[in-house]
């Protein structure tokens, strides 16, 4: 009888990490991130641990077993076993020869470091297992950047599979692994520590407190698994999961390294593979506690697109400003900066924000998706790394867009070459009235000798909303011939009589009409997913009406739907690039219909 699948779904994601149903959609068993446990762990709900393990003894190679804990293999009659064969693999250091045997399993699959070098069969798009499970991770945690390594790839190559790392989880980095793409955990380290009389905790391993009568046994153990399972789960609902991992992994230094490790792989990717959004809302925030914030691809991404691709409204290219930060999102809302807009009185200079860890925010983007969100703690001192960052950023942006003066009134000493910069502030508070006043005679003094254009406020408001486009769809032809109608901050785009999107920086997105769909398509300003021939639309996009996705895509963003090389309507995803086309759950929620 063949092993049926695991029926599962998709409630939240973040990144690499998922809060998944399992079973019947309308009453799920069980929920990942999850235990698997083994014979001789104590009864646990299965809404904790949905899934049971054995492995054979004495039989060579050993034969692996697991049962779902609960009906979750459609149509829910049953519990369900699979079966697979553990395989023989050499260590990890022995990767280059293709020798032994690979796991083989069918809704179970084993795979090792040597199997995901040597099988050829993990390249059949047609294998998609329920459970992965990773049989060397012990051997592998052992070595820097192979456990890393090994989770990426599995994760991006089976994106429908949960993925479970036999020996290496507890409560003190299950928030990593599930930032890392884990899925399921177990509790060896968790008896391994209740047989040395240690409590494993989420800070990490420690000694029962006699004073208040702890126990390291099962109970204590399984307890603390509870806490931190249902840590990360609300964590990844919330979309807070990365400020957890970096609370979790500094009770480690392995851990710490392994966050390091998968920080330095994701910044080699694009944002789809890295699983980046492009568009979180308000609701969401990014708090930048620790120095670990730093590493974060999400960081580094908006730092190269800044200074390496993003150009300013067409009539600000002459003249850069660079002004403070301010504690108040979006800045130009806090008393600080209101101060500062009253003394510039020219829409003539560009505008350009100073902070950490982003490095530069331009005026036209500090409505967006993480430079609207971003929280840091202050404490009116830079240090040494902010500071090369924030030059290193500055003087590449200005070198590239070509200014011809920059006006420095951040309170950073930055060096231009080849450009006259001018230090408005000369040691004394952004705010203070000597100051504002050396800000407001220095842009004075640019306009006119300069002959800077101060365009009226509707022509810079379209400017501004056609770098903004720029920056988040990579063209602004959509906007050609496009009037912007609105009192700030909501504006209205309006063609031809037609409304063609709508700007709230509340979302921080443009939304777009119905009647603009024809208009993006032309101007290739959104990626393209293809719906498989001959279906009919009706819901949602999931891997079973979805045939294709074009790269690129990031969580958040509109993207068009076609179908037989014909637009249909447009979507937005939800799901990150690395789960297109066939990912679990909802991919896209839908929007229009033509």
């Amino acid at each position: 009888m063949a092993e049926r699948p695991l029926a599962r779904g998709v409630t939240a994601r973040q990144r690499f990490a998922r809060l998944m149903p399992l079973g019947d959609r309308n009453q799920p068993v069980g929920w990942t991130p999850g235990l698997v446990l083994g014979p001789q762990d104590p009864e646990i709900e299965p809404s904790l641990a949905p899934f049971s393990c054995s492995r054979s003894q004495g039989a060579v190679p050993a034969t692996i077993s697991m049962s779902t804990r609960g009906e979750m293999c459609y149509p829910f009659d049953s519990t369900d076993t699979w079966q697979a064969s553990e395989g023989l693999s050499l260590p990890p250091s022995l990767a280059e020869a293709d020798s032994g045997e690979a796991g083989r399993g069918s809704q179970l699959l084993p795979v090792s470091w040597q199997s995901l070098h040597h099988d050829q069969s993990l390249n059949d798009l047609g294998l998609e297992p329920s459970i992965i499970a990773l049989v060397d991770a012990v051997q592998l945690a052992e070595r820097p950047g192979m456990l890393v390594e090994a989770l990426d790839a599995l994760r991006v190559r089976f994106p429908t599979s949960l993925i479970w790392t036999p020996g290496i989880a507890g409560p003190d980095n299950c928030a990593l692994l599930s930032w890392m793409g884990v899925d399921l955990f177990d509790t060896t380290r968790s008896r391994r520590a209740a047989s040395l009389g240690v409590i494993l905790t989420e800070d990490g391993p420690r000694m029962p407190e006699s004073t208040l009568g702890e126990s390291a046994d099962m109970k204590t153990q399984c307890a603390a698994w509870s806490r931190a399972i249902a840590a990360t789960r609300t964590a990844i609902r919330n979309g807070s999961l990365r400020e957890l991992t970096e609370r979790q992994a500094a009770s480690s230094p392995r851990s710490v390294e392994r966050l390091r490790r998968h920080d330095s792989l994701m910044r080699g990717y694009e944002g789809s593979r890295s699983g980046l959004a492009r568009v979180v809302g308000h609701e969401h925030r990014l708090r930048c506690h620790t120095y670990s914030s730093r590493n974060d691809a999400l960081i580094h991404d908006w730092r190269h697109r800044v200074a390496d691709q993003h150009l300013p409204p067409e009539h600000q290219k002459q003249v850069l400003l660079l002004l403070p930060c301010s504690a108040v999102k979006p800045y130009r809302t806090s008393q600080s900066h209101r101060r500062f807009l009253r003394v510039i009185g020219s829409d003539a200079v560009h505008q350009v924000i100073v902070t950490a860890p982003l490095g530069l925010v331009p005026r036209e983007l500090e409505e967006i998706w993480p430079a609207a969100n971003y929280d840091i703690p202050v404490t009116g001192e830079w240090d040494a790394d902010e500071l090369a960052v924030i030059r290193d950023m500055a003087t590449s942006f200005a070198s590239r867009v070509g200014y011809s003066r920059v006006i420095n009134h951040s309170g950073v000493d930055i060096e231009f070459d080849g450009v006259e910069s001018v230090d408005t502030r000369q040691g004394d508070s952004a705010g203070s009235t000597e100051a504002l006043s050396r800000l407001q005679e220095e842009v004075e003094r640019a306009s006119s000798e300069l002959s800077l254009e101060n365009p009226r406020r509707p022509v810079h408001r379209m400017a501004q909303m056609r770098a903004l486009s720029r920056f988040q769809h990579g063209t602004d032809a959509w906007l050609k011939g496009t009037k912007v109608q609105g009192r700030p901050p909501i504006f209205t785009f309006m063609k031809d009589g037609e409304q063609t999107a709508q700007w709230n920086p509340r979302s921080g997105r443009f939304a777009f009409s119905k009647a603009s769909l024809p208009l993006l398509d032309a101007c290739d300003a959104l990626p393209r997913v293809n719906l498989k021939p001959g279906l009919e639309w009706r819901g949602d996009l999931f891997s079973t009406n979805v045939e294709s996705a074009e790269l690129g895509i990031r969580a958040g963003d509109e993207i068009l739907v076609m179908q037989e090389d014909q637009l249909v309507g447009s979507a937005r995803a939800e799901a990150a690039g690395w789960e297109w086309p066939n990912g679990p759950g909802r991919l896209a929620r839908s929007k229009h219909r033509l």
